[in-house]
């Protein structure tokens, strides 16, 4: 069984999601509503829920300025919030799960089922990344936390050369010859980076084309990255490679 609370400023809101935990997520219980982060703050200090859901918006302080306000982060959280292209992008990069208004309920599902299989409730790395990020513009977020088997590990993006698939999970290669194994997909990284200077060249692999040291011409061809790594060109992201390239 999972405690949680839900700290959102609409009570439709709130009404909405409890309904839909106690209809679909039976061993999800709601000990607790607050209507802003004040509020929101005390409540998690005194109930101390395995779950926060925290709407991102709200009067007064919002949901990111609440946070950083806790002096212990020992709980999952999961956002929602109406589509905010800023913020979505920095909690995609802090490697947490949020819901976009009207809450789909496969998506709700599949979150809660997602913070059973986490080994930790300790969310205080992400929201460096997630603090670090939102005092950016979005075109220069660079940190990025990144889900492994037994937790989080945290790095800057700037450092990651490409990504290979490995069924369900995807190697990581960064500079310095620094591997890591995440527990999540390429093409869950291909969604969370499309807007920065990667490209999926081939099936298996996605590349930061700011470590691309050389292309060789061929049918769709190949690049040389700047550790070693020669990768086929599939036919079809040739030209966009090359857009990139020249940009």
């Amino acid at each position: 069984m999972l405690t949680a609370l839900i700290i959102d400023d609409e009570e439709k809101g709130r009404l909405v999601l409890r309904q839909k935990l106690a209809d679909h997520c039976p061993d999800v219980v709601v000990i607790g509503e607050a209507d802003g982060g004040e509020n929101g703050k005390s409540m998690i200090e005194s109930l101390r829920p395995d779950v926060v859901f925290l709407d991102i918006e709200m009067p007064g302080i919002n949901g990111f300025e609440m946070l950083n306000k806790l002096n212990e982060k020992n709980f999952h959280l999961i956002f929602t919030t109406a589509y905010n292209q800023y913020a979505i992008k920095a909690i995609k990069f802090a490697a947490f799960d949020y819901l976009l208004k009207p809450i789909d309920i496969e998506e709700l599902k599949a979150a809660i089922s997602r913070i059973r299989n986490l080994k930790t409730a300790d969310v205080s790395g992400q929201l460096e990344v997630l603090t670090l990020n939102s005092q950016k513009s979005i075109k220069n977020f660079n940190k990025i936390a990144i889900p492994t088997l037994d937790g989080f590990s945290f790095f800057d993006l700037n450092e990651l050369i490409h990504l290979d698939a490995d069924s369900n999970y995807t190697l990581l290669h960064f500079t310095e010859n620094r591997k890591i194994l995440a527990s999540r997909t390429l093409k869950e990284f291909e969604d969370q980076l499309e807007e920065e200077r990667f490209i999926r060249l081939h099936n298996s692999h996605l590349v930061n084309v700011s470590f691309i040291t050389r292309y060789i011409k061929g049918e769709g061809g190949q690049v040389v990255l700047a550790n070693g790594k020669i990768i086929d060109v599939s036919r079809r992201k040739k030209a966009d490679l090359m857009k990139m390239l020249l940009q």
